[in-house]
């Protein structure tokens, strides 16, 4: 097993910065080309159903008052009611909320899930608020966020720089407002007030499964399979333990600071995860390498499970793995993509391989309004239950059609939201 140069990295140009909703208008018009669809379908579809920009003024601990800007883009609610994450981090845009927004309808749909998509998020950097300061700017939002959201209309959820504790607050200031305890109006809580067992850790276990699929598709046993996991934090630390747990040798996990690399293995339950201890991987390692080299590490799989844009025109080439299932999402850009293909290499999706998170918010949404917990074994064997159906799905359009992974899943999706439009029509 070698550690690649990364020779390719001196050309880097601007399109490692391609913004979410370039890529997913670009992943849009790829996979709608496959479909005989309704033109008018397809150009509705490139566009946000609405974007919802607010000012949220708020007192700092230090009496200053400063002021934040937030967004709530809805892309798509012919299916159910808009479902996505809240994320809170400085370089949040209107752009980047409509084009995860966009790959939250396909998620919901290639799952079959009764939801549209939707994605938020507030300009700020979650680092610099202290806890109050982060609970006035949560409370203050959802006031603004009011009118728009609710359990049948708009359902947040925790994305990067969010957590249970922040949908607590979303949670407890709509009822608030509408005078009685509203529970379904965000999942991922705690499940004190209606959280689902599992929910967080579920990303990173549909990443898990999905993986294995690929492992028996390709014809690899777990066994006998190498992994190396760029971003330990929710998503890659319990994609990386479960590959663990499941016999994969896991040779690379990384976080902000740099990678730990063992091609013998690393034992994954004994490294904390970002939300156990942040930053904390490299303190835990031997031999560390840099963040970069992760993605060029000659694994069997890859899983990039950090940030978007981190494969490239610039790196796609380094690229070693033999197989790569996207974590985080957006990983790959469009070119970065073209060329892993032309190369040979399968990527496996976002929309699939982390739509865990969703599926367990749609679990957690049924709890609440059936006012009825699941047990986490139940939660469990449920979402690898609709995981391996929609692998199935989308692994008969990859079979059948002789595409890429990344196309099938749009297909799966991108037909089922085109049949709901074609069937509800357009209103007058």
């Amino acid at each position: 097993m070698s550690t690649p140069t990364g020779k390719g990295r001196e050309t880097q140009t601007t399109e490692e910065h391609e913004s979410a909703l370039e890529t997913a208008r670009k992943q849009l018009h790829h996979a709608a080309a496959h479909l005989e669809l309704n033109p008018n379908i397809v150009e509705r579809l490139r566009h946000p159903m609405s974007v919802h920009e607010v000012t949220l003024p708020v007192e700092m601990d230090d009496g200053t008052v400063e002021v934040f800007t937030g967004y709530r883009a809805q892309h798509d609610g012919v299916r159910g009611p808009f479902k996505g994450g809240l994320r809170f981090h400085p370089e949040v845009t209107r752009d980047e909320c409509v084009g995860l927004g966009m790959w939250m309808t396909w998620k919901c749909a290639v799952m079959d899930i009764p939801f549209g998509g939707a994605k938020g998020g507030i300009a700020v950097n979650p680092k610099r608020l202290t806890r109050g300061e982060k609970e006035r700017v949560t409370r203050r939002f959802t006031q603004e966020m009011r009118n728009v959201i609710g359990p049948m209309q708009d359902i947040p959820a925790p994305d990067m720089g969010t957590n249970p504790q922040t949908m607590a607050w979303i949670m407890d200031a709509y009822s608030m407002q509408e005078d009685e305890t509203i529970m379904g109006v965000v999942t991922g809580k705690p499940p004190s007030i209606g959280g689902s067992m599992g929910r967080e850790e579920s990303p990173g276990r549909s990443v898990a499964i999905i993986t294995r699929a690929a492992c028996d598709h390709y014809d690899r046993l777990l066994s006998d399979t190498t992994v190396a996991v760029q971003g330990f934090g929710s998503v890659g630390a319990n994609a990386a333990r479960l590959l663990d747990e499941w016999g994969a040798t896991v040779v690379a996990i990384s976080d902000v600071n740099g990678a730990m690399y063992d091609p013998e293995g690393i034992d994954t339950h004994a490294v904390p995860s970002h939300d156990e201890e942040p930053e904390a991987v490299t303190d835990y390692a031997d031999r560390t390498i840099p963040n970069h080299e992760v993605l060029e590490l000659d694994v069997d799989v890859l899983v990039p499970a950090a940030v978007g844009n981190v494969i490239t025109e610039a790196n796609a080439d380094d690229v070693s793995a033999d197989l790569v299932v996207e974590g985080a999402n957006g990983p790959v850009t469009t070119t970065g993509d073209a060329i892993l293909e032309e190369r040979g290499i399968p990527v496996v999706p976002d929309i699939l391989a982390n739509a865990g998170g969703v599926t367990v918010s749609y679990y957690e949404w049924l709890q609440d309004i059936n006012r009825r917990s699941w047990s986490l074994d139940r939660v469990n064997e449920e979402l690898e239950s609709d995981m391996l159906d929609a692998w199935s799905a989308v692994r008969e359009q990859f079979q059948r059609r002789d595409v890429s992974w990344r196309d099938a899943a749009y297909i799966v999706a991108l037909g089922r939201v085109a049949e709901a439009h074609e069937v509800r029509g357009l209103w007058p």
